[in-house]
Order: structure tokens, then C-alpha cells, then sequence
């Protein structure tokens, strides 16, 4: 079983606005510290950011990435922080490790692989709230789109989908549930939103010990993750990484072995990664999967 949501879904739209808070920190500082924390709903969003870079003196621009993102008229609450000292200081030399963690990638499967382009799909259909789940042992899916009051026009859907998706014939036996409630508002005036809680939506099989979306590249909850993330397509194998705040390499484990992968080289992996998707803000839109 898979779910995935797509980038209006209340708790994306919280973390694409992390997300580009920690792309505004990157124009302002070639590695900066960052981490923020998105509560959004029924027209209130409080953030709270702890920063080296991002201050006081920015609120107009993170007025301006709310409005672009989740609408004007959102009332804000906006705090900025200095990051703690003693972190300060373990990054003060050299980028190194920002968290204890254990990780581990998965290759993409399957069903990831057809709930993500449909979802896609879907959303260049409807780019309202949208939430999916597909149960492969059983055959179905589930379709929960929102402002979709024309059911002709997702049963057509349905039917390109058919024909462009011709996995082992599957879609001849697929049982498709388009909004089974019936119709749907969605959006953050039904539902609130907060930073990485569609992980599971981000990252399908794999596993984390913290979130992806509002931080920065030394925080190992973004960088280990993509690596492990990154190794699992390329080798088709479980990717499982251990690291611990102030470490200088991680230890990474294969199905076939162990090493020790320096820090900063994970780190500038991400960074081209997340670099040719767009930036954070991208990455938060659909995460991994």
C-alpha cells in the first residue's frame, strides 16, 4: 500500500513554505543554518524559525512566499531565532553532521512508481487539494480530489490514465474510488497544515529518524536521507546510513557491506540534487518518490 498527496494538500503547502524560507536563507548565504516549523490553517500560519541568517528584517519577504503559495489574507505570526550556540559552534570550522540519526533508502517500487505519476497526472488536471492511495494486493485506488464537482471529468481521467498506464494490464482489473464521500472542499480552511507529517506521502518506503523539508544541507535529516535516497535507485538495494551530531562521516550500510562516507561529500550530493530539482521548495512539492 502507498499514499500519496499532492503539492495543495495543507501539510505540502506548509512544507513548500519551509521550504522556500530555507531558499531565501541559501540566496543570502552560501551555507546557512536554518530550520523552520510551519502550522497552517483557517487562514493563521505560525512559524517559527531558528537561523544564523534568517531574521527579523525578512518577514516582509516570508509575507510575500505565504501569499504566493497559500493565498493572500493569511494572518501570520513569525518568529525568528538565533540558533543555539553550542550547535553554532559544532558548524563553525567545517560542516559537520547537525543531528543524530539512523535512515535508510528504499528503491522505488512498483506501486510507488504508479501512485507518483498518476498523482502527478492528476494535479496537472486539478491543482486543488488531492490525497491518493493505492492498495496493489487488492487492486484498488482511492481518489480523494478536491473542487472536482464535474464527476465526467474525472471519469474521463480515469480513462487516460487507463491507456496511459498499461502495467501488466492491471488497470483491466483496478477498482478506481473517485471521491467516495462525494464532493470535497479540501484546502487549509477544512484542514490544517504542518511541517513534515506527509512523510510517509515523501518518502514511500523508506525510513527516517526526523523530517526532510525546512532545514538546511548540514541537518543529516536532508542530506543522508537523499543519499540513501540516491544510492538505493542506483544500486536497486535497501540503503541503511547511521550518523551522530558532530560526526564527519557517516556509516553506511549495503546489502553487501559497510563504509564510511564523509560528511561533506553527502552533503554536496544533496546539494546538486536538490540544485537540479529547483531548490527546497521543490523538493518539498513531491519530496523523494
Amino acid at each position: 500500500m502507498f499514499e500519496k498527496v499532492n503539492p495543495s494538500h495543507p501539510d505540502k503547502l506548509a512544507d513548500r513554505i519551509a521550504g522556500a524560507i530555507v531558499d531565501l536563507a541559501y540566496s543570502t548565504n552560501d551555507n546557512p543554518k536554518v530550520a523552520v516549523e510551519v502550522l497552517i490553517g483557517h487562514d493563521k500560519a505560525t512559524i517559527q524559525i531558528e537561523s544564523n541568517t534568517i531574521k527579523n528584517e525578512h518577514k516582509y519577504q516570508i509575507k510575500q512566499i505565504v501569499d504566493r503559495i497559500a493565498g493572500k489574507g493569511i494572518v501570520l505570526d513569525v518568529v525568528c531565532n538565533a540558533q543555539d550556540i553550542h550547535l553554532a559552534d559544532n558548524q563553525r570550522a567545517e560542516i559537520k553532521c547537525g543531528d543524530n540519526g539512523i535512515f535508510k533508502g528504499m528503491p522505488i517500487n512498483y506501486e510507488e512508481n504508479i501512485l507518483s505519476d498518476v498523482a502527478r497526472d492528476l494535479y496537472t488536471e486539478f491543482n486543488t487539494d488531492g490525497k491518493f492511495i493505492f492498495n496493489i494486493t487488492r487492486k484498488e485506488m482511492t481518489i480523494c480530489q478536491s473542487n472536482a464537482k464535474d464527476k465526467k471529468i474525472l471519469n474521463n481521467l480515469r480513462n487516460k490514465l487507463n491507456n496511459k498506464y498499461k502495467y501488466e494490464d492491471l488497470w483491466d482489473e483496478l477498482e478506481v474510488y473517485i471521491n467516495p464521500l462525494g464532493e470535497w472542499t479540501g484546502g487549509i480552511n477544512v484542514d490544517t497544515g504542518a511541517t513534515n507529517r506527509k512523510l510517509g506521502s515523501d518518502m514511500g518506503r523508506a525510513v527516517t529518524g526526523g523530517g526532510l523539508h525546512g532545514k538546511d544541507l548540514s541537518k543529516a535529516d536532508v542530506s543522508v536521507n537523499i543519499y540513501c535516497h540516491l544510492m538505493a535507485q542506483r544500486l536497486k538495494e535497501e540503503i541503511k546510513a547511521i550518523c551522530r551530531i558532530g560526526d564527519d562521516r557517516v556509516l553506511v550500510y549495503t546489502g553487501r557491506t559497510q563504509y564510511y562516507v564523509p560528511y561533506t561529500e553527502i552533503v554536496e550530493t544533496a546539494r546538486v540534487y536538490i540544485a537540479n530539482l529547483g531548490g527546497f521548495e521543490k523538493l518539498a512539492e513531491w519530496g523523494l518518490v
